[in-house]
């Protein structure tokens, strides 16, 4: 398993300098401050009010850049948040081409909030295959937005085919990469050529199931600014502790991507040989449509695996209800084992002809594998298909 030079040295280093502190603490201390004094009317030492700006917050916003091979970070209180952040880059009348499958939660934001309220106008298109980005490019598209692998279908997408694409129709055009069932341990997007990249934090970054957050990471200037403007302007920032916790579980990033992949992909090839399960998403499996770009822009993979049950709705339950050390849970990416059924819970906000066409089915599960022993894993989901799936 190769990675990229020096990420754990960064994840660890990065942002946290004991010098910056008045009293050289090796740990960054947790800044609860919502104002500062200022020596003079007008002139702050640094920050002047915590929406704008707080030392805590400045630790994590560098580390992370780092760990994206990046120059700025922005944090904000949620992935969706994030999301918005971005949006809001454009204007009335500006055209996404998105993703065909994305979160829903992201889908939901463009769907109901941008395009209706924000006069927006939106595509969705496979982009697994980058003719169908060139046909849907009008005169006032503005941004193309995708996740590669995708929530919850796995797609990959090539970013560095896409970028092409996008900018010789348009050099304007920016590009948006969801990075979050990767983390930057795996795939950098924007050393592929993409402009900005998002993460839910909640998910693999922070690790451990205990903080809600989101980050826009970008080299771009101008983009920057206007990061910074939302955080100032439109309040949806982290707390200070919540920052802390970030900061803290970025320490073991490296160390608990190795494992989830190791885990993963044990589970993927149990899953696959299965007779009771039809078949199984997982990039890293020879067998996946996009096997051979997976290799070409990424590290490695996620925890993140998705496969379908033979049978129905009756049987999808059964499994999930009979799960022990996977828990029956929306989210993913922390250190323990989540299972769900998108159809009915992570994209039930997707409208159930989409679903139906992207093959978000009743019998399409979607599982985080976690950290734990790789034998009560597979043991688990073995007593579980059993019980679901009585006869094969």
């Amino acid at each position: 398993m190769s990675t990229f030079p020096h990420f754990g040295t960064a994840a660890i280093h990065v942002g946290q300098e004991p010098e910056q502190w008045d009293m050289n603490q090796v740990v960054p201390p947790i800044s609860m401050s919502s104002t500062y004094k200022q020596d003079n009317p007008g002139e702050p030492k640094g920050h002047d009010y915590s929406r704008a700006g707080n030392p805590t917050r400045d630790v994590l916003q560098k580390n992370l850049a780092a760990l994206e091979d990046a120059k700025h970070c922005q944090v904000f209180s949620s992935g969706l948040a994030a999301t918005s952040a971005i949006i809001n880059l454009l204007k009335t009348g500006d055209h996404i081409v998105c993703s065909d499958d994305v979160y829903g939660g992201t889908q939901r934001y463009i769907r109901r909030v941008a395009v209706p309220n924000h006069g927006l106008e939106v595509d969705s298109v496979d982009l697994t295959d980058v003719k169908n980005l060139e046909t849907a490019i009008k005169p006032n598209t503005k941004m193309v937005w995708f996740e590669s692998p995708s929530n919850p279908l796995l797609k990959v997408v090539d970013i560095a085919a896409i970028v092409q694409v996008a900018k010789k129709a348009n050099p304007e055009i920016v590009v948006v990469v969801d990075n979050t069932f990767m983390s930057p341990y795996f795939q950098r997007p924007i050393s592929l050529g993409a402009d900005v990249v998002v993460h839910s934090i909640t998910k693999y970054i922070n690790g451990h199931s205990d903080v809600v957050m989101g980050a826009v990471i970008t080299d771009n200037d101008e983009f920057q600014q206007h990061l910074f403007f939302m955080q100032l302007a439109v309040g949806a920032v982290p707390s200070p502790f919540d920052c802390f916790l970030v900061n803290r579980g970025l320490k073991t990033l490296h160390i608990r991507m190795r494992a989830h992949y190791e885990n993963a992909m044990a589970v993927a090839k149990y899953l696959e040989a299965n007779d009771r399960i039809e078949s199984v998403l997982y990039p890293a499996l020879e067998s996946h449509p996009q096997h051979e770009v997976h290799l070409k822009q990424t590290k490695g993979m996620s925890g993140m695996i998705s496969f379908y049950l033979k049978g129905e709705l009756k049987e999808s339950r059964a499994f999930l209800s009979a799960l022990k050390v996977f828990t029956l849970a929306e989210s993913l990416g922390g250190y323990e084992s989540l299972a769900e059924l998108p159809a009915i819970m992570t994209h039930a906000s997707v409208p159930a002809e989409t679903r139906e066409v992207l093959g978000i089915t009743d019998n399409l599960i979607r599982i985080s594998v976690g950290i734990e022993d790789l034998d009560d894993l597979i043991a688990d989901l073995d007593q579980a298909l059993k019980i679901a799936i009585p006869k094969v």
